[in-house]
């Protein structure tokens, strides 16, 4: 938080050289100072490659051009199940301003749900620590990365990847090889598969409705670097309102909209259709150009 970040549609942007971690959930996102600069990252790396199977091959907009469009007449949702019960007071009252500056500017707010919003937490970290798994297991010193040679083909593939990952990923790898194993495949993986599919059908509905969402980004602002380090459950949390947007292979910006009393930055995001990158930017930059929070920066210490 602090800086512009746009998530972009799944297939908007070719994967083509990226390390794999979550096949079916990837994507290159990019981040600065301001939404234009957002923007024109997204004008250069967007497109199809005929190299990445998921690439999508459809026309790339002018993003450019969609900043100056504002926000008169268009609907923005506000989703109830992202305004919880552990929202950080401050964050709740800084994204509710926004939204309600956004009406200012002549935006329709509309009150929607997204009712399997609770299993995204879950349903995320099944399957991408399954996919995980199977993408990372290239990495075994021989065809890949890291190598630690010992003399013996088993001990070097161990030391390879115990030197090779750090806890984090070891504990990814570990939780989605057990999502897969036998017998519990059909009980994790392919039941998170299945409400993957509710989580996406909620946004289809909601974007029948509204044109854009508008929602915090964290439930917080941001925590010391490594503060949550020996709890990842606690770590894996602060990502609830930016997971199901993920699931469901949508497109989303996050941009600053205020301090808490830490003098830390809170983020509202803005999440619009698959492929409709323009919508979002156009949210975004209605917002920044007639507010100042993006000018603003943390005095720590």
């Amino acid at each position: 938080m602090g800086v512009v970040a746009l998530k972009p549609s799944y297939g908007r942007i070719s994967r083509y050289g990226l390390v794999a971690f979550g096949s079916s959930l990837d994507t290159i996102g990019m981040f600065g100072r301001r939404v234009e600069e957002t923007a024109d990252l997204l004008q250069v790396m967007a497109g199809f490659d005929p190299q990445d199977g998921t690439s999508y091959d459809i026309p790339v907009p002018d993003y450019r051009a969609a900043l100056q469009r504002g926000v008169a007449g268009l609907r923005v949702g506000m989703p109830r199940e992202f305004f919880i019960d552990g929202l950080q007071p401050e964050t709740e009252a800084a994204v509710r301003a926004a939204i309600d500056h956004l009406a200012g500017l002549g935006a329709e707010i509309v009150e929607i749900s997204l009712p399997h919003t609770d299993y995204a937490l879950p349903v995320y970290y099944i399957i991408a620590t399954a996919e995980a798994s199977a993408n990372l297991a290239r990495f075994d010193g021989v065809r890949y990365g890291l190598r630690k040679s010992t003399g013996d083909l088993w001990d070097t593939y161990k030391q390879t990847r115990g030197a090779g990952f750090g806890p984090e990923v070891k504990r990814r790898i570990m939780l989605g090889t057990y999502a897969l194993s036998a017998g519990y495949y059909d009980a994790y993986y392919l039941k998170a598969q299945k409400v993957r599919t509710l989580i996406k059908q909620d946004f289809e509905e909601a974007f029948r409705q509204v044109d854009v969402i508008a929602a915090p980004t964290m439930p917080s602002t941001a925590f010391l670097i490594g503060e949550k380090t020996t709890d990842p459950l606690q770590m894996y949390l602060s990502d609830i309102f930016t997971l199901s947007s993920s699931l469901a292979g949508i497109c989303g910006v996050a941009l600053p909209c205020g301090f808490d009393q830490q003098n830390l930055p809170i983020g509202l995001q803005i999440l619009g259709p698959y492929m409709q990158e323009e919508r979002v930017l156009q949210v975004a930059a209605a917002y920044e150009t007639t507010t100042a929070w993006h000018q603003q920066v943390p005095q720590l210490g």
